[in-house]
């Protein structure tokens, strides 16, 4: 029973470590698609370029937390001193990681609810709309 145990965690530990490997290659690749075109295009604002990066660093913390769980299940039967190393400097990794995209992505909503309240507000009184925050090039 337990080899069998054994056997099955070793092989869910390898998909949850290529769905982790799948998240990076397909950020990656998103990142590539959207952030080329954004960074030749004339009119592209640093919103726009910030948004490809949250979106790179979205799949960069999914793969993390897949990577977490795969060790977690792979150090299940036989965890070594190295393991148990790994895994916590992943979970470090991937905690600050977190922190500071959420934190990121606050101050993106933010910049844009500021930007949208400042566009009606010019829209309300006539006015021309003014660059915002976020918008230099």
């Amino acid at each position: 029973m337990e080899e069998l145990l054994h056997t099955a965690a070793h092989a869910i530990s390898l998909l949850v470590e290529a769905i982790a490997i799948g998240c990076v290659a397909f950020g990656a690749l998103e990142a590539l698609v959207r952030g080329v075109p954004t960074l030749f295009r004339g009119d592209a604002t640093g919103m726009d370029r910030r948004d490809v990066w949250l979106r790179f660093a979205r799949w960069l913390v999914a793969a993390l937390t897949f990577q977490l769980g795969a060790d977690i299940v792979s150090t299940s039967f036989s965890a070594t001193w190295e393991d148990i190393g790994r895994l916590a400097a992943i979970a470090v990794v991937r905690t600050f990681l977190s922190y500071f995209l959420d934190r990121e992505v606050d101050e993106t909503r933010e910049l844009q609810y500021a930007r949208a309240r400042e566009r009606r507000a010019e829209r309300a009184d006539g006015r021309p709309p003014a660059s915002a925050p976020g918008d230099e090039p």
